[in-house]
């Protein structure tokens, strides 16, 4: 089979198309044939370091173990089921859970032994992907492409939401709207949850779009007066903020939240640092969350809720499975609404 492999920390170079046996399942294990993978800003960080300082960067303390496949929104159908597998499983089209853990039900995701696929596991950069059988859900749509967006960003955006505990008629900002984290916490927190959500991107000629996705208003970072901004479109300090931007935005957003606010972060794509004054945080009662994925009854809960229409898939652009140096490359820009899908059956 095909794969795109990492080789080492670094640039995009660093991703090679290799031909490979295909995996066989386990026990306990199924073989999928890959239809689409989603990209995710964590693959990205992966073979570039971010995660950690020095040789070893990664989900976990020990780094990444070379070469890796990547990608971890993955949909596909099961073509081989592992000795201790219901056969009835073949022919069934997935999308996968996208992490292993033992830890309990709703803390599965904080687990010390949390291992993620396309880390610790080889993922959905291929053209075919083992997982365990009970990892692996119905999808939500009937689209390959179109139900591959949701699983990291979905699943993190599902949990920032009801993290921060959303309430009808909150007011919420989002930051980065228009990535693919920040476009369904617009959705999320807007039509699932019944939030204001004020939506925070560079482009202003995303606003309709980000409009029809939840948003009540929408403002740009570029703007010189962002804080007074917000508040005057809401009439006054937000009730919450979900960021996966970081610095660039930091003093903004804990400036424009009320008293007893919440800060719930889960990226940090405009910095990695910030200065932080506390008393800001005990002063105005600022609760501060930092959020990634989510637990497996949240996953079901997001899957009903785009199976009911609730949340829509938002689709940037394709690219074929042998382009995804190009495809990482494109992700990293500015100005993109939505996700960017790997497929292995695309032509070049």
């Amino acid at each position: 089979m095909k794969a795109v492999q990492v080789t080492g920390y670094g640039d995009v170079d660093k991703l090679e198309v290799v031909t490979q046996a295909i995996p066989e399942p386990e026990e306990h294990e199924v073989l999928i044939k890959v239809k689409a993978c989603a990209i995710n800003n964590t693959e990205i960080w992966m073979r570039e370091g971010a995660y950690g300082t020095g040789s070893k960067s990664g989900w976990k303390p020990e780094g990444v173990q070379f070469p890796r496949t990547p990608g971890s929104d993955i949909t596909g159908s099961i073509v081989k089921a592992g000795d201790s597998v219901d056969k009835s499983m073949i022919g069934k089209n997935v999308v996968l859970f996208p992490f292993t853990s033992t830890g309990d039900n709703g803390v599965e995701h904080i687990s010390e032994d949390m291992s993620f696929i396309g880390s610790e596991y080889d993922g959905g950069y291929a053209e075919y992907v083992v997982w365990p059988a009970n990892l692996c859900f119905d999808m939500p749509l009937t689209d390959f492409t179109e139900s591959a967006v949701f699983t990291v960003s979905g699943l993190t955006a599902w949990h920032m939401t009801e993290q921060i505990q959303v309430q009808p008629g909150e007011s919420i900002l989002v930051t980065g709207a228009n990535g693919g984290v920040g476009s369904l916490n617009v959705q999320i927190a807007s039509k699932v949850f019944g939030a204001k959500v004020i939506a925070i991107v560079g482009d202003l000629s995303l606003k309709e779009k980000m409009k029809e996705l939840g948003a009540t208003h929408v403002l740009s970072y570029h703007s010189k007066n962002l804080a007074e901004d917000i508040i005057e479109v809401n009439e006054g300090p937000i009730d919450s903020v979900l960021d996966v931007v970081g610095d660039a935005l930091f003093s903004t957003s804990l400036h424009v939240l009320k008293k007893g606010g919440k800060f719930c972060t889960s990226g940090s794509a405009g910095g990695q640092k910030t200065e932080l004054d506390f008393r800001t945080l005990y002063l105005k009662h600022i609760t501060l969350y930092g959020s990634v994925l989510g637990t497996r009854e949240e996953f079901k809960r997001m899957l009903h809720a785009i199976s009911e229409g609730e949340i829509k898939p938002v689709i940037d652009c394709t690219f074929p499975l042998e382009k995804a140096g190009e495809a990482q490359l494109y992700f990293k820009k500015a100005g993109k609404l939505g996700k960017v899908v790997l497929l292995p059956d695309q032509k070049q």
